[in-house]
């Protein structure tokens, strides 16, 4: 029962045993202790599978399942995830054998175990995830989740609306297969270049790149502007933020975790 689990709670330190429901849920994003407080006693939220609603309910992150509306939480305080501005000429990699600069030059060496979530191509710009939450990068790199990526691409030559619409309709052949956008729109074109906002889900490497290069507009300059709902913002290139409890919420429950 929710109360006699709670009181047994109650007996042990918050060192030893965890810490109050409420406080973790206000971390984890879910607005103040107040607001975190009404959640748990309008039976919005379970521990390990039990209803609990008692406030005094004391719990472990690293050890037990909290769920929110049935969305499992998940916080542990070693885990950190950044979205970094790559510039051009800037090696996907931590450590590059040739020397190249390398997303490990702008984080240094301050989180443990970190990696990339996925790759922008040497040339390319933007938004790239970064965490040390091995479940979280397996989830978000998966190909069963394909999280929707947005981009801004900038093409030679001029572009017809026409052209935006059917590579949304029926898409483009490509060497692996047939390929279309979820959203192409133009933002702005000259005579000489167009400038484009797309969204699609594939990971596939260059994949944007390769599709306006079979159609006969090479990408002159390619920059991801958002990954899930994590958007680059007016992060500078080279510089990166950590995310907040919130987004790292938003992504996770987007990836099925």
């Amino acid at each position: 029962m929710p109360h006699a689990y709670s009181q047994a709670r109650k007996s042990h330190t918050e060192e030893h045993d965890g810490i109050r429901l409420q406080k973790l849920l206000a971390q984890a994003g879910f607005g103040s202790r107040r607001k975190c407080e009404e959640m748990i006693v309008d039976g919005r939220v379970e521990v390990d599978g039990e209803l609990v609603t008692e406030l005094g309910t004391r719990v472990d992150p690293k050890t037990q399942q909290v769920r929110v509306d049935g969305s499992r939480i998940r916080l542990n305080p070693k885990h950190v995830t950044l979205a970094l501005n790559k510039p051009r000429k800037v090696l996907s990699a931590m450590e590059d054998p040739k020397g190249r600069y390398t997303l490990r030059d702008i984080v240094g060496d301050k989180y443990e175990r970190i990696f990339h979530m996925g790759r922008l191509d040497y040339d390319s710009e933007g938004l790239i995830l970064m965490t040390n939450d091995g479940e979280l990068s397996q989830h978000v790199m998966h190909p069963k989740y394909e999280v929707e990526k947005t981009y801004i691409a900038t093409l030679e030559g001029r572009m017809s609306g026409n052209v935006c619409r059917r590579l949304v309709r029926t898409g483009v052949q490509l060497d692996d297969g047939w390929i279309k956008l979820d959203h192409c729109s133009i933002i702005d074109q000259s005579r000489e270049q167009t400038i484009v906002k797309v969204t699609l889900h594939s990971g596939k490497n260059r994949i944007v790149r390769r599709i306006f290069g079979a159609i006969g507009f090479p990408v002159k300059r390619l920059v991801r502007t958002q990954i899930g709902p994590i958007k680059l913002g007016d992060l500078k290139p080279g510089s990166y933020r950590v995310l907040s409890a919130t987004e790292v919420r938003s992504l996770s429950k987007e990836v099925g975790l």
